[in-house]
């Protein structure tokens, strides 16, 4: 099955996982006014302005969302946890996911882009 969409790459996944994949790109366009979607490099892509803000990926056990946004020292001290390499937050499954942090970080890189454009 060719992934062309978000939907359909929500649809390639696990029940478990397609909720939440979901419920985390629920959050992130709340979190992102007026954003748009795409899939990148194979996976769910969320842009603005035609330029990507933030990735997610399902994994066989963890969500991950790429990439770290710098931040304020809050944001970096709740992000710490689930730092997993230079640009990568990894969140187990099994654990609750923490959506509002996702949709804060969504947010912060969000505010980063549109600094750059």
């Amino acid at each position: 099955m060719a992934i062309d969409t978000i939907d359909d790459y929500i649809a390639s996944q696990p029940a478990e996982m397609q909720e939440i994949l979901r419920e985390v790109r629920r959050r992130v366009h709340e979190a992102v006014p007026g954003a748009g979607e795409m899939i990148s490099y194979g996976i769910p892509t969320i842009t603005l302005e035609g330029h990507y803000v933030v990735y997610f990926a399902a994994w066989k056990h963890h969500l991950s969302v790429y990439p770290v946004p710098h931040g304020d020292e809050d944001l970096r001290a709740e992000i710490e946890p689930y730092l997993s390499g230079k640009g990568t937050l990894k969140f187990p499954l099994g654990k609750p996911v923490p959506y509002d942090l996702i949709a804060n970080v969504a947010a912060q890189l969000a505010a980063e882009r549109q600094g750059r454009m």
